[in-house]
């Protein structure tokens, strides 16, 4: 199992409409990329984020998933659409569990 963990800080002039976009994009991910096998995401509330405030955990059976998932045109898409016009900065960690 692969597990693909991303972090992001947003613009502090992001609208609540737009998180909400952003949250609704990368849900829709698991019904439109076949190698998702689990994705959630949600605001952070802990206190420790340093500044992140939305998770994504995306699972995959392999590497290979994970490999197949970054190039996605669903994929690609979200993030041109809906993370880039409101990403300060991003964390991406990935490991097998």
């Amino acid at each position: 199992m692969v597990e693909h963990l991303v972090l992001f800080k947003l613009k502090p002039d992001a609208t609540p409409q737009q998180v909400d976009a952003l949250l609704a994009a990368l849900q829709r991910l698991k019904d439109q990329i076949d190698t998702v096998r689990e994705l959630t995401c949600g605001h952070n509330f802990s206190d420790r984020s340093n500044g992140h405030q939305i998770g994504l955990l995306v699972r995959f059976a392999d590497r290979a998933g994970l490999a197949a998932y970054l190039p996605h045109p669903a994929h690609q898409a979200c993030v041109e659409d809906y993370v880039k016009p409101i990403l300060v900065d991003v964390t991406v960690v990935d490991y097998e569990a």
